[in-house]
């Protein structure tokens, strides 16, 4: 025991912190408390870091809050920014007299267009109104197409859109709308078939109107199909999906069936099979081709032999057989004047269509007809890649626009109508 005792004592020699233990070890008994404060660098290092970290934290949340509450907003109403004005259901009912039938300017496929009056900044302001219809299968899908399309275009000959409503009805019922700018002068086939009468006087589109028109359109597909970063395909052209404004400059709208080049659909949604309508649809699409310019350019060479002859695409005395292409290629170049537009042609007055004078612009009116019944023929080539660019169909009208405007300079359109 006394061998175990030396050692001890040997063993906590020098270790004066020690406290504590065994009687025997005879060391002082341990405090509760330290008098030792933390290192002041340790509390600034930890301070510090914890600030960091909270306000990291804070930053991220915020981020996340916003994104999210953006990718909401996009979801459901796609075209809304500060730069559209904000309408609602009840605005738009009151604008169009609860969406009366006398305010009804046209219908489509997928809904119905209204006139109406809103206000804006303080000030009224006439507008058109598309109601979708929602029931109609592929309305919904028309609605994202025609707003993802307008949203990114800006073209002096496309239909400006001015803000879309996407909210409830009256009824409780899913309400989508899109305002666009009013053009007073209607469509062209309103122009072209329902001979419209205006102060007693039935008003016509002339040679040279209707040649502007057509140039005008074939701008506007041309800025589609070179848009960046992805072309845009219209899938729809025809004579009432072309507004006119005061000047009777062409705007083209109804962007209900666009897609852009390649882009992936929802081919059970139905909306993804519908490309045109009957008549101006190019062939192929028929057989389940994906959409492409030159479908937009077998619709645009249809539009302008319907404009230059008068005649529908869709109208019976053809035939299936024959169809307004084949009714129009048979009469080139020799049998223009059989199958053009009578009213393009010069009146004749107490026999004056014998003179000289009357005969030389007949003339000149049918062969400035035939060049562009020839572009419209080309445009309309069964085969796709048969078909010309836009662009160069574009160039080709412009070349007898200035044709046209260098035999009858100084006689005035309005001369000929």
């Amino acid at each position: 025991m006394g061998y175990f005792k030396i050692q001890l004592q040997s063993l906590i020699t020098g270790n004066d912190g020690l406290c504590s233990g065994i009687p025997q070890l005879k060391l002082r008994p341990c405090s509760n408390h330290t008098n030792k404060k933390p290192s002041w660098k340790l509390t600034i290092a930890v301070f510090t870091s914890s600030a960091f970290l909270f306000v990291a934290l804070v930053f991220a949340l915020c981020k996340f809050h916003q994104k999210s509450g953006k990718i909401k907003a996009d979801l459901q109403i796609p075209v809304i920014s500060d730069k559209y004005m904000r309408v609602s259901y009840a605005e738009l009912s009151h604008a169009t007299n609860g969406f009366s039938s006398e305010n009804l300017i046209g219908a489509g496929r997928f809904g119905s267009v209204y006139k109406g009056r809103i206000r804006d900044n303080g000030n009224h302001m006439v507008v058109a109104i598309k109601v979708l219809n929602l029931t109609q299968r592929g309305a919904s899908q028309s609605f994202v197409a025609e707003c993802e399309t307008l949203r990114c275009v800006r073209h002096r000959n496309l239909v400006q859109i001015l803000t879309v409503c996407s909210s409830i009805d009256s009824l409780g019922q899913e309400f989508k709308a899109i305002v666009y700018e009013f053009l007073p002068n209607g469509n062209l086939d309103q122009r072209l078939h329902q001979h419209i009468i205006e102060d007693g006087e039935q008003k016509t589109l002339d040679l040279l109107a209707r040649l502007c028109i057509a140039i005008d359109v074939a701008s506007s597909l041309d800025y589609l199909h070179q848009h960046r970063p992805t072309p845009i395909i219209h899938c729809d052209l025809k004579l009432s999906n072309i507004l006119l404004d005061n000047d009777m400059v062409a705007h083209v709208g109804d962007f209900g069936l666009a897609r852009f080049l390649h882009q992936e659909t929802d081919k059970s949604s139905g909306w993804a099979s519908m490309r045109g309508s009957i008549g101006y649809a190019a062939p192929e699409y028929g057989l389940g081709n994906e959409v492409s310019t030159h479908g937009d350019v077998y619709s645009y060479g249809i539009l302008l032999l319907e404009m230059f002859s008068g005649k529908r695409p869709t109208d019976s005395e053809f035939g299936e057989s024959i169809g307004l292409r084949k009714y129009v290629q048979m009469a080139l170049p020799d049998r223009v004047r059989i199958i053009i537009d009578q009213q393009l042609l010069p009146e004749t007055r107490g026999g004056e269509e014998g003179t000289l004078n009357s005969g030389s612009i007949r003339d000149m009116r049918i062969a400035c007809v035939t060049s562009i019944l020839q572009v419209g023929i080309s445009c309309s080539e069964e085969a796709p890649m048969d078909r010309p660019s836009i662009s160069d169909a574009l160039k080709e009208l412009q070349a007898v626009r200035d044709k046209f405007h260098m035999h009858f300079s100084g006689e005035g359109a309005s001369s000929f109508r």
